[in-house]
């Protein structure tokens, strides 16, 4: 339905129209690079085709030779005891004045946004987007993440123009079983 057929129809039937344009994306202020380099375990994120049936989802950041940072994700398929699926990648700061916005390719000329738009003090967890919001991902340093933190993060979600209804926990490895990590 057109704009405008729509905007008409709404006066007619007296109900208040809200016309949303899709808001600006804030970011973090800064990103320490070198904190940020290592291992985080996904904890919850919107539904995204190339992670079909991935369960024990990581993302390891090292940093490379040419000032880029090599991306290796890993999850299992299918469950927990799945098949190990790998997928490297490159990502290249965009601003260099926050480091908090990247574009990260896994298959050349394809680029996907990467924007860190929520990130713990101590580096201990972060929120990832995209300025369309397709996009999200919660990450941590450890497998786990206490409900008092999540539900913090969730609460945040919707003045970023995010909805916490649309995530998918993550099934990890708990905290006590040998190898937290997919090989």
């Amino acid at each position: 339905m057109s704009r405008i057929v729509f905007l008409s129809l709404a006066l007619v039937l007296g109900s208040p129209v809200v016309v949303a344009e899709s808001a600006a994306l804030d970011t973090v202020e800064f990103v320490d690079l070198e904190r940020y380099l290592g291992t985080w375990f996904e904890i919850a994120s919107y539904p995204a085709w190339f992670q079909k049936n991935c369960t024990a989802s990581t993302a390891e950041y090292s940093m490379r030779d040419d000032g880029a940072i090599q991306v290796i994700n890993r999850c299992r398929k299918g469950g927990l005891d799945g098949k190990p699926k790998t997928s490297k990648g490159k990502a290249t700061v965009v601003d260099r004045e926050t480091n908090a916005k990247l574009k990260v390719s896994f298959f050349w000329p394809f680029k996907g946004n990467y924007w860190i738009i929520d990130l713990d003090d101590d580096y201990r967890w972060v929120v990832v987007g995209e300025p369309k919001r397709k996009y999200l991902w919660i990450l941590s340093r450890s497998a786990q993440m206490d409900e008092a933190t999540y539900g913090a993060i969730l609460s945040r979600l919707p003045e970023m123009g995010y909805d916490p209804a649309k995530l998918n926990l993550t099934a990890q490895p708990s905290e006590n079983s040998s190898g937290q990590s997919p090989e």
